[in-house]
């Protein structure tokens, strides 16, 4: 197992929902525009779903998004699945990497990626496998 680490910035736009149904769930959708530093060095582009809840501080969300950069120096993109969760306060936090996502250099890439955030700063540790460079 591989780690990668450094920090990332990130933009959430509110998105119109798409249809009738979509508005009366009350959900809210985004959409999300990263940019990775450090071993990571890539932009990703994605779409999140949330729901909050009448208790404050619980809340969910789930989201996909494409990343497009270089891990380590090896070019690519792959796919992060994310699923969290907020009870009362206390994250849970699920991020990662979609089978089989990996292209170019990045092929067979797999792994779970940890957020935190830090005086307003989001860092990133990233786990991974990947297959040799032929």
């Amino acid at each position: 197992m591989a780690n990668a680490g450094g920090t990332f910035e990130v933009k959430l736009a509110p998105q119109k929902p798409d249809n009738k149904e979509a508005e009366a769930a009350n959900l809210g959708r985004l959409s999300i525009d990263k940019q990775f530093h450090g071993d990571l060095e890539a932009t990703s582009k994605g779409e999140m779903l949330a729901a909050g809840t009448d208790v404050k501080g619980s809340a969910g969300y789930v989201a996909i998004e494409r990343v497009t950069g270089a891990l380590h120096g090896r070019t690519g993109t792959f796919v992060l699945q994310h699923s969290g969760t907020m009870t009362r306060g206390e994250p849970q936090l699920s991020v990662t990497v979609v089978p089989d996502s990996g292209t170019g250099e990045l092929a067979g890439l797999a792994g779970r990626m940890t957020i935190r955030i830090v005086e307003k700063q989001h860092l990133y540790e990233f786990d991974f496998t990947l297959p040799q460079s032929s």
